[in-house]
This record gives C-alpha cells, sequence and structure tokens, in this order.
C-alpha cells in the first residue's frame, strides 16, 4: 500500500488532484469577491443595470431577491457548481442571458485574436535572433556582443499604446485597415499587431540569449567539420533551444488570450478578456466564474501540451540523460550601451525632479516641447517632464522589487516542479486585472494594490523557466557522471543547478522589468492603479491617450522613456554571470565517500570529452539525417 502511495507520487499522480484544488480555490475566492471588497453586490448591480436608477432599500431589497443574494455566497456558490455539471452556467445578473454560449463565443473571438498574434509574435522573434542563427551556423559567433537594443524597444511598447496608435494611424487618418470592431479577417490585424510585436520580441531575445549555448556543443562542431548544411545545423540549434522557451510560449498563449483587456478596449473587441473585466467591474459573478474557469481550462490544455511538445523536441536525450549544458562560451561585455542608456535615463529623471509635477498652468495647455518645458505640457499645463521625472521613481522602485521578489519565487518554485507546474497554469490564467480587483477586494484600494496584484503574477514565467531549464540540466552527462561519483543532492544544487539556471532567469527578470513597469501602467490605464494628481507612469499615459493625436509628445515622451528602460535592461542582462562564489570548487565541499575533489567535479577537459563522445556523434548524426 505504501509502495503504490509512494508510486503514484513520484508518478505525477497529484498533478491533476493539485491542479483541481487550485482551481476549485480561485473560483471560490470569485465567488467570494463581493463580501470580500465589503461592498453591496446588489448596488453595483443595480448600478450596472441602470446608473440612473435610484438605489431606495426597496430597490436593492429587489435586487437581491433576483439574484438570490440573500441566501449567501456559498449557496450562490454551490447553485452554479451543480448547474455547471449539467452544461448550464446560469445566467447573467445584468443582462439576463445564458452565460455559458456567450464566454463560448467571446472565448472564440479571443482564440482567433491569439493565433494571430502568435503568428506576429514567431514572425518578430524569428527576425530577432535571425543574426544569431546566421552567425552560429558559419561559427562565426565568437566576439559578438550582445545586442537586442531593438527587440527591448519593441518589448517595452505599452500594448495599449501601440493599439491607441495603430488604431488612431492606420485605422483613422491613413484609413487603410478598420480601427473598431470584430467582424472578419481585417479587423483582426491591427489588435493583432499590438499583441504579437511585444510577445515576439521577448521571445525571440530569449532565444538568442539561449543559442550561443546550443552552437557551442560539440555536436555542432562536428557537423560543420563534416560540411553539413547551415541551414540544418541552424534548424538543429532552434530545436535544441525551444524546448527551454516552450513553457513560457504557452504563458503567452494564455496570457494573449485573456490578458488582452486593454486592446480589447482599445478596438472595441468582444473577446474575453474584455468580458471578464466587465463582469468583475460590475461584480457579474456568474459570468466572471464561468469565464475565470474557461481561462484555468485553457492554461491546462496550453500547459499539458508545450510539456508534450518540448519532450518530443527533446527525444530521447532528454529520458537517457545524455544532453549538454546549454551554458554558452563567454561573451564579451556589454560595451558602452548600458551605460549610455543609463546616463540619458538618469538625465531625463535628473531633468523632471527640480520641477513641480503638480503645478497648473491653463494658459500653456498642451504647448509644444521647448526649452522651458522639454516634453512639452499635458492637458491642464504640468509639465510633462517633471511628471515623468518624479513618477520614475515609484515606478522605477516598484518596478525593481517586484522584479528582485518574482525571480527569487520563481527560482525556488521552479527547483519544485510537480508543485510549481500546476500553481503556474493556474495563476498565469488570472488576468493582472482580475488579480487587481481580487487584491483589492482582500488588501482594500491603495497606492499598494497594483504592485501586489503584479506581484502575484509576475513570477510565473521566471518559474516555468526555472523548471524547464532544470529539467534538461538535470538530463545533462557531466551531472550524471558527477552523481555516480558520489556527489550529494545539495552539492549538485550548489555547484552544477543554480550555476546553469540562475544566469539565463536572471537576465530573463531583467528582460521583464519593462514589462512589470507596463503591468504597473496597464492597471493605471485601466483604472486600477495610482489615482490623480499621481505622476506614475501609468496614470500618465492613461490620462494623456485622449490627447494622442492632437499633442502626441504627451504620450511619446513616457512612452519613449519605457523603451529606454527596455533597452537598458535587454543590454545590462547581456552581462549577467555567475558569482565566482558559486563557480569555485573547494575542498571542503568534496562529497562523502569520494577521494579528491577532482573525482567530485570532473574537469572541464574531461567533461567536453565524455559529452564529445555521445553529443557529437548523436547530434551530428540527427543533424545529417
Amino acid at each position: 500500500m505504501r509502495g503504490g502511495v509512494r508510486h503514484f507520487v513520484r508518478g505525477g499522480g497529484l498533478a491533476p488532484l493539485w491542479r483541481l484544488v487550485l482551481a476549485a480555490a480561485l473560483v471560490c475566492g470569485i465567488g467570494l469577491l463581493p463580501w470580500l471588497s465589503r461592498t453591496d453586490p446588489a448596488l453595483t448591480v443595480l448600478k450596472a443595470r441602470a446608473a440612473e436608477r435610484t438605489p431606495t432599500p426597496e430597490v436593492l431589497a429587489s435586487v437581491r431577491a433576483d439574484i438570490g443574494l440573500d441566501a449567501g455566497p456559498l449557496h450562490l456558490l454551490g447553485q452554479w457548481a451543480g448547474g455547471l455539471l449539467h452544461g448550464d452556467a446560469g445566467r447573467s445578473w445584468i443582462s439576463g442571458d445564458a452565460v455559458l454560449p456567450s464566454v463560448v463565443q467571446a472565448l472564440g473571438v479571443s482564440l482567433l485574436l491569439m493565433g494571430a498574434a502568435i503568428v506576429v509574435a514567431v514572425g518578430t522573434a524569428a527576425a530577432v535572433c535571425a543574426r544569431t542563427l546566421r552567425l552560429g551556423a558559419r561559427r562565426r559567433l565568437s566576439g559578438r556582443r550582445p545586442g537586442g537594443s531593438g527587440a527591448a524597444v519593441l518589448a517595452a511598447l505599452p500594448e495599449f499604446l501601440t493599439a491607441s496608435v495603430l488604431a488612431t494611424v492606420v485605422g483613422v487618418h491613413l484609413g487603410w485597415l478598420p480601427a473598431l470592431g470584430w467582424y472578419g479577417p481585417q479587423w483582426m490585424v491591427l489588435p493583432a499587431l499590438s499583441l504579437g510585436l511585444p510577445a515576439g520580441a521577448l521571445l525571440g531575445r530569449l532565444l538568442d540569449d539561449q543559442l550561443p549555448g546550443a552552437f557551442a556543443e560539440p555536436w555542432a562542431r562536428a557537423a560543420a567539420a563534416r560540411g553539413i548544411p547551415e541551414g540544418r545545423i541552424a534548424r538543429q540549434a532552434l530545436r535544441r533551444c525551444v524546448p527551454g522557451l516552450l513553457p513560457n510560449l504557452g504563458l503567452f498563449l494564455v496570457g494573449l488570450t485573456g490578458g488582452a483587456v486593454a486592446v480589447e478596449q482599445v478596438f472595441d473587441i468582444p473577446g474575453l478578456g474584455r468580458s471578464t473585466l466587465q463582469a468583475a467591474v460590475a461584480q457579474d459573478l456568474p459570468v466572471l466564474q464561468t469565464s475565470t474557469l474557461a481561462l484555468v481550462l485553457l492554461a491546462a490544455v496550453a500547459g499539458g501540451l508545450v510539456r508534450l511538445v518540448a519532450r518530443l523536441a527533446l527525444g530521447p536525450a532528454l529520458r537517457d540523460g545524455a544532453l549538454q549544458s546549454l551554458r554558452g562560451p563567454k561573451q564579451p561585455a556589454s560595451g558602452r550601451l548600458p551605460l549610455l542608456y543609463g546616463a540619458l535615463l538618469v538625465c531625463v529623471v535628473a531633468g523632471g525632479l527640480p520641477r513641480d509635477p503638480l503645478a497648473l498652468n491653463t494658459a500653456a495647455r498642451l504647448e509644444v516641447p521647448s526649452w522651458a518645458h522639454p516634453f512639452g505640457t499635458d492637458s491642464l499645463g504640468r509639465d510633462v517632464l517633471a511628471r515623468v521625472g518624479h513618477g520614475a521613481l515609484t515606478t522605477l522602485a516598484l518596478a525593481l522589487a517586484i522584479s528582485a521578489a518574482a525571480l527569487v519565487i520563481g527560482v525556488l518554485l521552479g527547483l519544485l516542479p510537480r508543485l510549481s507546474g500546476p500553481l503556474v497554469d493556474t495563476v498565469n490564467a488570472v488576468p493582472p486585472v482580475l488579480a487587481g480587483l481580487l487584491v483589492a477586494g482582500v488588501a482594500g484600494s491603495g497606492p499598494a494594490t497594483p504592485a501586489l496584484a503584479v506581484a502575484a503574477v509576475t513570477w510565473t514565467p521566471l518559474a516555468a523557466h526555472a523548471s524547464a531549464l532544470l529539467q534538461q540540466e538535470r538530463a545533462t552527462l557531466h551531472l550524471a557522471a558527477t552523481r555516480s561519483l558520489g556527489a550529494s543532492r545539495w552539492y549538485l544544487l550548489r555547484r552544477e543547478l543554480l550555476p546553469a539556471v540562475l544566469p539565463p532567469v536572471t537576465r530573463h527578470a531583467l528582460l521583464r522589468l519593462p514589462s512589470v513597469a507596463l503591468a504597473l501602467a496597464a492597471l493605471g490605464f485601466l483604472g486600477l492603479g495610482a489615482q490623480p494628481p499621481s505622476p506614475e507612469w501609468g496614470l500618465l499615459l492613461s490620462e494623456n491617450q485622449p490627447y494622442a493625436e492632437r499633442a502626441p509628445w504627451t504620450v511619446l515622451a513616457p512612452a519613449a522613456v519605457l523603451a529606454l528602460l527596455g533597452a537598458l535592461a535587454v543590454t545590462a542582462a547581456g552581462g549577467v554571470r555567475m558569482p565566482r562564489v558559486l563557480r569555485r570548487t573547494r575542498r571542503a565541499d568534496v562529497p562523502a565517500g569520494s577521494g579528491s575533489a577532482s573525482a567530485a567535479e570532473p574537469e572541464p577537459e574531461v567533461r567536453e570529452a565524455v559529452a564529445a563522445g555521445t553529443a557529437a556523434g548523436a547530434g551530428a548524426g540527427t543533424v545529417a539525417r
């Protein structure tokens, strides 16, 4: 009996049960949202139904009786769950329509938009890493300085700002494509570009970070020596690196479906993200619970598919422990670009701090940039440079703190894939807007609410990345050799696994630093973040977006600073290396039972010879075939 339970746990049998518990906890938390937020659900529903109607006690009592609020949240939740088992998710508290058909229709719209955005993202990622693929296949990567500034600018552009600019310029002024609605393929182009460009730039940069390690493996050198065409070598390098990024691609699939709230708002798309936001604001619990459950199911399916594809892509090498570590050759320092971008950012902040961000001057509304106002003025005559500079203190401090916390949580949970896998899929299914509402309901609305909401979901891609890299690193030849020589688990973790995983995951966290600032900005754009007259960057973009056509500098200034932050993060991430203290081997760390330090940890030449004996022949043979 005990052996059967142990086999059940080791075989991953607890994962579906753990996933079911998490999904149930999430749905229950959403069902308790009106009571957690200490607001009257009847009043919220009444305002959503008829805002002009006076909320008298008799009217509110009628609303409570209509939707069954007097029975309590547990009764409502049980009634919804019981009907769901029979294919009935109830009726909307606002419109009275059946919930399940409307959610399915909204999900179909979001899936179509997601498919188009993925096509754009894949094309963008291919363009970002094309240079590395070309140079790696030709064995010319030595001495290449890390780039990616252009990709950083794309990744740092806010989706809602990109959507607004495309809708205004391409849709309204030029009239090339429709800007509003959802009536056919033409209406899909601009939203797909708004979602796919930032996602593709980030994915391409992560892939570009791993490709040098693949091209440095023995199979690549053997394939080049045998005269195998460059295209086949490049495709094999992609096959080697893509499995480590597939979990993040799965997270993007779900994020593009439920997290595209701002883009769906701008383009008036009846997608699932927009429906979830409207239901959350109106506290329409049947619609909100059903939409969230649909996102959780989509996350579970996407997570299972990407894990299966990753195993198939790696082939028998993952099962047999015959992989080579993806730690590439040491690249040259990033040069002067991080210093240049950092100096520009410091100059902008230093130039804005001496100015008053709250000083009003209605006589100087929407003035163009000048010596007196280098970034111009906004609709109230306030200096945009002053607001950008003062907003940087809050936005950057919060983004750095959230990114550091996400890195620690992501690495720790990445070490426990059976625990973190279902947790990552479930948490990633929660749109940041819904997370903000849940946090506001539990902790109350305040300046810390956006930070808590973003921190609650930011660690998921880092945990997925760490888990995927650890899975591959555990299947490497040198780790099997070190383990066979008596190395303990603690030794393997500290000397082998963490040095291989921490640098790329830390670079990933740096690459996501602008996206953390963007998440805070998106909550501000949707009215869930900082409130006026705060100079927070998201609020700057939100309050100046209606004037983007008349006074574009009011929006371009904070967007340019965000892009500058992205370029700084990307160029600085290229220089992240493992601290020397974790790479140094000491005699005191020799595993018990081994004769010497060299026996515990083979020399690099020995590892290279062992890896070359298996990986070179197998890899080159695979490429040749």
